[in-house]
């Protein structure tokens, strides 16, 4: 589908906007130049008479020298003189039309016909005995110059709307270039490359679509090193339990592995495996976890009596590495409106990672307090804790895991992912921070039902 660019839009726009305004000034400036030409040309005349009937008097009237003189002067701007002396006849130095122009209209001053053509007369009385004079101009005089005038207008609007286009050309191309840019960069970071930016100038708007694009470059760059770092984090976490799956079984085919070695190894097998059942079934769940479809069944539960529930599996698991289970609540029920599964599914995970770095004989703490119209459920740990730095981004994928995979025990990765991505659906928080027993608090905070 073909487009027509922006340039050539604003350069239109602008064309169209300054071809509009000459049109219209054009008419309008005719109109006034043809309603006031004659007006103007009569005030002109009247003015003149003005200043002849100051010069001459009875006397000169009847004084060829004299009517010369002034017909002399006022000639150049094509008005004829007339005189009609005190016995009544008519002389001057007009034209015949001008002294029949002036016999027509002596009486009073105004416009007189004269073989269709339109005259202007002034007529002005000198002395008492009858004498006067008239100044007469053809009204065509008026005209060519409303005519001149025209065309004088008619050229400075046109080179008002040559301005225009030029201007609008070179506002389009102001504009156009950054975006141009803008394009470049957009298609340059389809092919894949991500070091690209845009220049952050122009008029605002422009600057805003440039600033935009830069953080969207910025936002897909991180997005994708995040994602990288996640897949090599659970390629590593995969590699694990395939190692140790593929070389027992190895074991067993070839018979090098049997009787109680080849229990064990069955067991190792079986073990690893859930492992790994485990880890792509975080995996799906967090991919659905965006999704629009995945499901949650909310209803009131008491949260107190959930901390029980798990507190009574985990306290066994406990005991096995000789860690202590503390349970923290108040009496009664602390009702939230949440999922029960998905709820308890985000306390064992939190509860595994906490086991996990817990060292023998430190503890690990399930508190819950109701407060403020919030339950808030903390799982913390005696473990070594986190760096201050680590809180911020305890929840990004894979972040913690490829911190602290070769000092410390680690999980696959995504537990603290899901977990954060589950209590958020269901309308809470999840928060981590330093425990007081040491290690790390990881905060569950639901609204009270």
């Amino acid at each position: 589908m073909n487009r027509t660019s922006l340039a050539l839009r604003i350069t239109v726009v602008c064309l169209a906007i300054a071809a509009v305004a000459v049109v219209v000034a054009g008419l309008v400036a005719a109109r006034l130049i043809r309603t006031t030409g004659t007006d103007v040309l009569r005030q002109s005349l009247s003015a003149q008479a003005d200043v002849v009937a100051s010069q001459l008097d009875e006397t000169g009237i009847g004084n060829r020298l004299s009517v010369g003189k002034v017909a002399e002067v006022v000639r150049g701007q094509g008005i004829d003189v007339v005189v009609r002396r005190p016995n009544g006849t008519l002389g001057g130095a007009g034209t015949e039309a001008a002294i029949a122009a002036a016999r027509t209209g002596f009486t009073r001053s105004g416009t007189v016909s004269v073989e269709g053509e339109q005259y202007l007369v002034e007529v002005r009385t000198v002395g008492t005995k009858g004498a006067a004079f008239a100044l007469v101009q053809a009204t065509e005089i008026g005209e060519a110059r409303g005519r001149t005038l025209v065309r004088d207008t008619v050229l400075a609007l046109g080179a008002g709307l040559a301005v225009a286009a030029i201007a609008g050309l070179v506002l389009s191309r102001m504009l156009s270039r950054p975006l141009r840019r803008v394009a470049s960069v957009a298609s340059g970071m389809r092919s894949g490359r991500r070091d690209l930016r845009v220049p952050v100038e122009g008029p605002s708007e422009v600057a805003d679509v440039a600033k935009s694009v830069n953080e969207l470059a910025d936002a897909l760059q991180y997005s994708e090193a995040r994602q990288r770092e996640f897949l090599l984090s659970v390629s590593h976490e995969l590699r694990t339990p395939l190692t140790a799956v593929t070389g027992f079984a190895e074991a067993i085919g070839d018979g090098v592995a049997e009787g109680e070695d080849a229990r064990r190894a069955g067991q190792t097998i079986h073990r690893e495996a859930e492992r790994l059942e485990r880890l792509v079934s975080d995996l799906l769940e967090l991919a659905r976890l965006g999704a629009d479809e995945f499901r949650l069944d909310p209803a009131r539960l008491d949260l107190a009596a959930l901390v029980d529930e798990c507190a009574d599996v985990w306290r066994l698991r406990c005991a096995r590495q000789d860690v202590t289970l503390v349970v923290e609540r108040p009496p009664g029920e602390v009702p939230v409106i949440a999922d029960p599964r998905r709820l308890r599914q985000v306390v064992d995970g939190l509860a595994e990672n906490a086991l996990r770095v817990t060292p023998a004989g430190a503890p690990i703490v399930f508190s819950l307090v109701a407060a403020d119209g919030q339950a808030r459920l903390a799982v913390r740990d005696g473990g070594p804790g986190l760096a201050p730095e680590d809180y911020a981004v305890a929840f990004e994928r894979g972040v913690l895991n490829r911190r602290y995979r070769d000092s410390r025990p680690v999980g696959s990765g995504i537990g603290l992912a899901l977990a954060h991505g589950l209590v958020t659906r269901m309308g809470g928080t999840l928060t981590a921070g330093p425990a007081p027993e040491g290690g790390a608090a990881f905060t569950v905070a639901l609204r009270l039902g």
